[in-house]
């Protein structure tokens, strides 16, 4: 289990708004704005559960049941996504969901980025954007799961190993 240690001072993202989409803009490291071409965030819970199952798939995750799926998705706080739009089509292309008790601790699930779109900083935006409507929600601790793959990923962002020591714990059915 890892959790959420500081939340970034400067956000590297500008957005404006488009109907239920904002349009995405990445700051690079020497400041200049990199529009991602057609590439729009959005925080909305109607989430195309046959998109989300090929984006799961374009990364190798094992294939979930869609109503569980639903189900999730219905019970997730927050769901972010980004969506490349064309003029006649759509792509889910990146995604990520929180769960809460909405007192004081949350956890990020499912944080997935297509390949194509991979190391051009939309994992960051995802996390970003999740830690921001948890802050303000007033929500202090946030715990997600991590493959070691991808642990130095998260510790960049400000997420650190259990630091009580205490070891997260799980049943599963036998």
């Amino acid at each position: 289990m890892i959790f959420w240690k500081t939340f970034f001072q400067n956000s590297t993202v500008s957005e404006s708004y488009e109907k239920n989409f904002k349009k995405l803009f990445l700051l690079d490291k020497t400041c200049d704005k990199i529009e991602l071409k057609d590439v729009y965030i959005s925080d909305t819970k109607n989430i195309n559960l046959y998109e989300l199952e090929q984006l799961c798939d374009s990364v190798g995750w094992v294939k979930r049941p869609l109503k569980k799926v639903k189900i999730a998705l219905k019970n997730s706080s927050i769901i972010i996504s980004l969506i490349q739009k064309n003029d006649s089509d759509t792509r889910l292309v990146g995604f990520a969901r929180a769960t809460s008790d909405n007192g004081f601790n949350a956890t990020i699930w499912d944080v997935v980025i297509h390949p194509d779109f991979q190391g051009l900083g939309l994992g960051k935006v995802l996390i970003h954007q999740l830690i921001q409507q948890l802050r303000q929600a007033e929500i202090s601790t946030i715990t997600l799961f991590a493959e070691p793959d991808v642990i130095s990923f998260y510790r960049k962002l400000g997420f650190i190993k259990d630091p009580d020591g205490v070891k997260g714990m799980f049943w599963y059915p036998r």
